[in-house]
């Protein structure tokens, strides 16, 4: 089941394209205000964007998996708009693709665990532990790894993190090193590797 949603999603990356911007034009799009349309993704704006230059210091981006079933990005994002710092994220991307931006650019919302990994077991961790953490890392979180928690994400999932990933990198010139799977930087989840696969092929994507 696992290998053959994998499979699906790799394609969908690969073969369908959605009605995308181009780089110069998905460059200014990222660094709008308010609610821009931008091309290729459907974005349910639960907080507007401001002036980018009095946004968060963001430096890093970590992807995250709720464990939570098909629907529950909509919830969680509504949630997490109404008490923004509290556990969660920024940025919620449901299984049929939609993307949910539920806190303003200048909270913090509480997640991570410190980046208290430091095996060295999936990425080089000299330069991540205890150095990318919630105070300087933008998190998104995809949802429908349940009841199955090593679930790879969705076609819709892939193809709008796609695209999302260089909204994210654009708007807050985050180099694509900095891009981060929460397994890769804290210890978690033994049954399954946590964002692994989501920031593998953002960073196989590369520029």
């Amino acid at each position: 089941m696992m290998m053959s949603r994998l499979l699906a999603a790799i394609l969908a990356a690969l073969l369908i394209a959605p009605a995308a911007a181009t780089d110069a034009e998905l460059a200014k799009l990222a660094r709008a205000s308010g609610t821009p349309d931008i091309p290729g993704l459907k974005i349910v704006w639960l907080a507007p964007w401001g002036d980018v230059r009095s946004a968060h210091s963001w430096r890093n981006i970590i992807v995250h998996q709720t464990e939570g079933p098909a629907g529950s990005a909509r919830g969680g994002a509504a949630e997490q708009s109404k008490n923004p710092t509290r556990r969660g994220v920024t940025v919620w991307v449901e299984t049929d693709g939609t993307v949910y931006w539920a806190v303003a650019e200048n909270l913090v919302p509480t997640h991570g665990d410190g980046a208290n990994r430091n095996d060295n077991k999936y990425i080089d961790n000299r330069p991540t532990y205890r150095q990318v953490v919630r105070d300087n890392s933008i998190g998104v979180e995809f949802a429908g790894n349940y009841p199955d928690v090593a679930a790879g994400p969705t076609e819709a999932q892939v193809a709008a993190w796609k695209i999302l990933v260089q909204v994210l990198r654009a708007r807050y010139d985050i180099p694509l090193d900095r891009v981060y799977a929460h397994n890769w930087i804290d210890y978690k989840d033994a049954r399954y590797c946590e964002g692994c696969w989501l920031a593998t092929l953002a960073r196989t994507w590369g520029e």
